[in-house]
C-alpha cells in the first residue's frame, strides 16, 4: 500500500482520479469554493499546486466519492472487516477457521512502532503563517485545519497504546490568537482528549499535544473512527494502511507521527480559554464564537515535499459523508454487541451523519 501522501498522489494520477490546479489559488474562500464545485460534480481529488501566501501545495476531496474512498483502502478493508467480525462473535474462529486463520495476527502486526533514526517529518520546520491558511466560509473566524489528527497522552505516559487520537477542529488565526504562537482547539470534556485535559488539570505536568496533518489516508480516517473498546486508533491506522503507525519523540518530549506531512507541537494551557469560531459547520450552519482551549505552539515540523491535506465542510452531503458510509460498513456487526437491543442504524446525510460512538 501507500508509504506517503506523495504515493497517494501518484496513484491517483495514474488512475485519472486527480485534478491538478497549477494556477495560484487564494486560500481565503477561493480554494473552498473550487472544492465545493468539484465535489458537487462527483469530481476527482484536487491538488492545489500553488497556494497564495504559502510554499506548500494542498490536497482536498481525497475521499470525495465512495468509490474513491473504497479504492484507497481496497486492499485492507476486507482484513479489518474480519477483525471486527471476530470481535462481535469470537465463536466464528471455530466455526470457520480457514476464513479467520490469519485474522488474530492482523491487529498484532499493526501495533505502533517507534521510528529508528531521525523521523522523516522532522526534515524541516516552518511557522503557522506559512501553512495554507484556508478559510472556507465568509463568516469564519479565521483559517482552520479541517482534517487534523490531534494526539494526546495521559499524564506520566509515553505509551502510544494509552493515547487518544481524535479529529477536533483547529483555528490557526483570527480572534485573539497570537499568530504563530497560539492556536485554538475545539473539543468537549466528554471526548477522549477532554478526559486527558481533566487529568492534566489535576497534575503538575504540562499538557503536551501534537497535531498531525496529511500522511497516509488511513491516519485521518482513524482520527474520526469511533473505536470499539480495546482497539486503539493507532493500531486501527496500522491495519487500514497495512503499515504500522511509526512514531518518535522530539527533544522536548513531544510525540511525532513519522508518516505525517506536518506536525504541530505545543502545550495546551491549563485553565485558559479564548474565543474560537465562528465556523461554517458540517450541518450547514455557523458554529458561533465560544471559549475553547488554547495551545501554545512549540514547533511546526514538515517532511520533504509535504502536502497539506484539508477538506471543506458544510450542508450535507460533503466529503465527510464518505467517512460515515465507511464507518457504518465496518462496524455494522458490532451494533447489537455494543448496544443490546439495537437492531439497525442508518445515519443519513440529512441528519449530519454524525457517526455513533461505540463505547
Amino acid at each position: 500500500m501507500f508509504q506517503s501522501m506523495q504515493d497517494v498522489i501518484r496513484e491517483l494520477d495514474k488512475n485519472q482520479m486527480l485534478l491538478r490546479i497549477q494556477k495560484e489559488v487564494d486560500p481565503d474562500l477561493e480554494m473552498a469554493e473550487i472544492h465545493r464545485q468539484v465535489y458537487d460534480q462527483k469530481g476527482p481529488a484536487i491538488l492545489f499546486e500553488h497556494v497564495k501566501g504559502s510554499p506548500f501545495p494542498a490536497l482536498s476531496n481525497l475521499y470525495g466519492t465512495i468509490d474513491r474512498t473504497e479504492f484507497l483502502f481496497r486492499k485492507t478493508l476486507p482484513k479489518i472487516k474480519k477483525v471486527i467480525e471476530l470481535k462481535a462473535n469470537p465463536a466464528l474462529l471455530l466455526k470457520n477457521p480457514l476464513r479467520y486463520l490469519t485474522t488474530p495476527m492482523t491487529a498484532l502486526l499493526a501495533l505502533p512502532m517507534k521510528n529508528i533514526g531521525r523521523s522523516p517529518v522532522m526534515y524541516g520546520q516552518t511557522t503557522i503563517d506559512q501553512l495554507p491558511m484556508i478559510k472556507s466560509w465568509p463568516m469564519d473566524g479565521g483559517a482552520f485545519i479541517t482534517l487534523p489528527q490531534v494526539f494526546t497522552l495521559p499524564p506520566g505516559s509515553r505509551n502510544p497504546m494509552q493515547s487518544n487520537l481524535g479529529m477536533y477542529r483547529i483555528q490557526l488565526s483570527g480572534n485573539d490568537y497570537e499568530l504563530n504562537k497560539e492556536i485554538g482547539l475545539h473539543y468537549q470534556l466528554h471526548r477522549g482528549i477532554g478526559v486527558h485535559h481533566e487529568a492534566y488539570n489535576r497534575s503538575e505536568e504540562p499538557f503536551r499535544c501534537s497535531i498531525f496533518v496529511g500522511g497516509l489516508p488511513s491516519h485521518a480516517f482513524s482520527a474520526i473512527m469511533p473505536m470499539p473498546e480495546g482497539i486503539s486508533e493507532l493500531t486501527f491506522a496500522g491495519m487500514l494502511a497495512d503499515k504500522r503507525f511509526r512514531y518518535t519523540f522530539d527533544d522536548a518530549g513531544q510525540f511525532i507521527s513519522s508518516d505525517a506531512d506536518f506536525v504541530i507541537t505545543g502545550t495546551i494551557i491549563k485553565n485558559k480559554k479564548k474565543p474560537e469560531g465562528p465556523f461554517g459547520d458540517h450541518l450547514g450552519y455557523y458554529s458561533l464564537t465560544h471559549d475553547f482551549p488554547v495551545m501554545k505552539v512549540d514547533k511546526v515540523y514538515h517532511r520533504k515535499n509535504p502536502v497539506w491535506h484539508f477538506t471543506v465542510v458544510g450542508r450535507p452531503p460533503q466529503e465527510d459523508s464518505s467517512f460515515g458510509y465507511l464507518i457504518h460498513k465496518l462496524v455494522e456487526d458490532l451494533k447489537e454487541q455494543e448496544f443490546p437491543g439495537l437492531k439497525d442504524i442508518h445515519a443519513v446525510d440529512a441528519a449530519g451523519v454524525h457517526p455513533y460512538c461505540l463505547p
